[in-house]
């Protein structure tokens, strides 16, 4: 009989200061995360009313340099990658050849033939392999970048004020979905306005050796305004609220970008071929016929709570599954993103159930995102 080892749990640079803290911590695609500090409520309120602190520092950075790097993405990816900026950033997918969702992405372009792919901690590997596969032919390099980063976020409405105390980089030119060099409390960093909160923020990419010098700074500065360190459960219940897919729960291998409510991201009219062309043409042609279900939100008539995978019913009969659910603390309710039948899925339609545990509980189907923050 063989035995395997197991694999190693990874650690972040700031895994020591996150105990210190006393984090729950919890293994996250093989990363030790921290699952919250304290209540995952109150940290939740932080990001909406004042300002948190994340340690992302599991996210998969991947490095593609080269002459052809602008040409290999537009091959390997859905987005028109070439046509991005140098200093913007681009939210995208990775797809199979049969239009399968294998991650959806952020690409930053650093340089004019530099750029900076963000994978998802559970998919950076299988993204890393499809584009070192893909790149064949392209006089591009791809370097895995992970062990060179440590990711450090802060988000919430008073986070611009604390980050611009501890930097002289031009925040107020700096848009949303662009990045740029700068200095952060002495340390380098590549300064993103990217998020997954739903609130305004920044995403900052640093050398490991200086995340915990980098933590402790921006702690300081927003200790007179409300900044909490948060975990990744908040994370969550801020991603859901404002209307955000999460890959294994919205997004999947057996879905297409239009499946997902996001063919946005397919573009079409690029220059040369790409990876799942044919696939999803076919899939934007059914989407535009009429789509087989349809990402909605649930918002609980009662207090129990929706899990993935989860029913959706109405009539007695299954027309749909939770993909995502949690208690708001925005709205006080009970929330959940569900794909359903498209029959059932227009705002303010009624008589629609999630099945928890045999019992029916009445759910209201609403657009999506849940909550907007007022720019």
């Amino acid at each position: 009989m063989s035995t395997t080892e197991p694999t190693a749990v990874r650690r972040t640079a700031l895994d020591a200061l996150h105990r210190s803290l006393g984090a729950t911590m919890t293994d996250f695609a093989g990363w030790d995360m921290p699952l919250r500090y304290g209540s995952e409520r109150d940290e939740h309120q932080a990001v909406r009313t004042r300002a948190g602190l994340f340690d992302l520092s599991h996210m998969g950075e991947i490095a593609v340099t080269g002459p052809q790097a602008a040409a290999l993405l537009n091959h390997a990816l859905v987005g028109d990658l070439a046509a991005v900026g140098v200093g913007r950033a681009r939210y995208t997918m990775i797809c199979r050849a049969d239009g399968g969702i294998l991650d959806d992405l952020i690409v930053y372009r650093l340089a004019e033939t530099e750029y900076m792919v963000v994978a998802n901690a559970s998919n950076a590997q299988v993204v890393l392999d499809a584009l070192v596969e893909r790149s064949a032919g392209f006089d591009a390099e791809v370097r895995d970048d992970r062990d060179a980063y440590a990711l450090i976020a802060v988000q919430g409405p008073l986070s611009p004020g604390i980050l611009r105390s501890v930097t002289d980089a031009d925040l107020d030119g700096l848009k949303y979905y662009a990045g740029l060099p700068g200095t952060v409390a002495g340390v380098p960093a590549l300064i993103a306005r990217t998020g997954y909160t739903g609130e305004d923020g920044f995403e900052l990419f640093v050398k490991p050796a200086h995340a915990v010098e980098l933590w402790q700074a921006l702690t300081e500065a927003g200790e007179g305004v409300g900044l909490v360190p948060c975990g990744l459960s908040c994370r969550d219940t801020l991603r859901l609220e404002a209307g955000m897919p999460l890959y294994g729960h919205e997004l999947s291998t057996s879905l297409t970008p239009f499946d997902a409510g996001l063919g946005r991201v397919v573009k079409f009219q690029k220059e040369g071929d790409f990876v799942g062309r044919e696939a999803l043409a076919a899939a934007a042609e059914r989407a535009g016929e009429k789509p087989p279900r349809v990402l909605v939100g649930l918002v609980a008539e009662g207090r129990r709570v929706p899990r993935a995978g989860y029913a959706v019913v109405a009539g007695g009969e299954v027309i749909g599954e939770v993909t995502s659910g949690a208690p708001s603390p925005t709205l006080g309710k009970p929330i959940a993103m569900a794909y359903v039948d498209a029959d059932h899925a227009t705002p303010g339609t009624g008589g629609v159930g999630v099945d928890i545990r045999g019992a029916h509980e009445p759910y209201e189907v609403v657009a999506l995102p849940f909550y907007r923050r007022e720019k």
